[in-house]
């Protein structure tokens, strides 16, 4: 077998037991998940931003601008939710370059995978703890999802996992938001077939286990652009593009009809600045019909500290190191444009 088995890794339930979620931590958590919860039901007319890097990098920066978050969060509080994206494994088309700080929890450094484990753990944990925030994560790898279960506000399914059948299964037993991406190659009904796996109820094997989940109604859709056959990118976030998901949303029947607008990856071309355009194309289009505005629940957003990307070891402070993002100033200004446009 051309594979080397290193050691064996800590279960969650042994990583959870060695750096526990305090009480004041849970206590957030469960107030903030009620909230975000409470927009997809219907219950509440927030608006969700899901915004923050590419990929989570470095402790130091990530928590600086997860800081300045917090206290925009405070300013636009009648209007928005703000869960800020703390990625910290990051899909790789080619399998190579920078898989996140959870193969690498240092960039620089080889990759550990159990420093990594802690490192993602630890990070998301002082986002709660210190800052009285929780955040969002991409379930990459199904199997490690428990290691943050119980820290996470928000999951996203990118759009090379949602037709996996441990994705769709796995989302089926998660109690918070799970966000489904459309296949890159833009198919709608892939997306919605596994929004429909994620609410349903389901038996299967987990981590080893024979588990059953109870469905999540709170599964929905992310548009996030898709490529055609010659790898161009094709956005998917116009006013017919969110008019059609309306039509193929009623047609499945499905709960809690929600949808998240990626600004960015294909709907931008990854050209990053094009994400505040984007932004006041949908709220012009949520503006203009009533049932697109009940639909939309919120942006995806590519943001950090510095304006663009730059390569590892680039040596610039919370500057990207994988897609290029919106810099903080052009960020905080788009937030308070789109708390004034609802």
């Amino acid at each position: 077998m051309n594979m080397q088995f290193h050691r064996k890794l800590p279960i969650p339930q042994e990583i959870k037991k060695q750096f526990p979620l305090s009480e004041k931590a849970a206590a957030v958590k469960a107030v903030r998940d009620e909230q975000i919860a409470k927009v997809f039901t219907g219950e509440s007319d927030k608006f969700l931003l899901i915004i923050g890097p590419c990929s989570a990098d470095r402790e130091e920066s990530v928590m600086d601008y997860v800081s300045r978050l917090v206290r925009v969060q405070e300013e636009v509080k009648d209007k928005i939710i703000i869960i800020p994206r703390i990625y910290t494994n990051k899909p790789r088309t080619t399998g190579e370059g920078y898989k996140g700080m959870l193969h690498q929890p240092d960039p620089d450094k080889k990759p550990d995978m159990l420093e990594g484990i802690i490192a993602i753990r630890s990070l998301h944990a002082k986002a709660v703890d210190e800052l009285g925030i929780t955040c969002a994560d991409e379930m990459l790898y199904t199997d490690n999802y428990r290691y943050l279960d119980d820290i996470l506000s928000y999951v996203a399914v990118g759009a090379r996992s949602v037709e996996n059948q441990d994705h769709r299964l796995t989302s089926s037993g998660i109690s918070v938001p799970v966000g489904m991406k459309n296949p890159t190659s833009g198919d709608y009904s892939v997306m919605l077939n596994s929004i429909v796996a994620a609410q349903g109820q389901h038996t299967f094997i987990y981590r080893g286990w024979e588990v059953s989940t109870t469905g999540n109604p709170l599964s929905h859709a992310i548009l996030r652009g898709s490529v055609n056959k010659y790898g161009s990118s094709k956005p998917n976030y116009h006013y017919e593009d969110l008019q059609r998901l309306c039509v193929m949303y009623a047609e499945k029947n499905l709960k809690n009809p929600a949808c998240i607008v990626d600004a960015n990856h294909s709907n931008s071309n990854k050209q990053y600045l094009e994400q505040i355009r984007i932004c006041n194309e949908v709220l012009h289009s949520m503006r203009h019909s009533a049932e697109i505005g009940k639909l939309v629940k919120g942006f995806m957003i590519e943001s950090y500290i510095e304006d663009g990307s730059q390569k590892i070891g680039g040596g610039v402070y919370g500057k990207s190191i994988t897609d290029p993002c919106l810099g903080w100033e052009k960020s905080r200004d788009l937030i308070y444009s789109i708390a004034d446009q609802l």
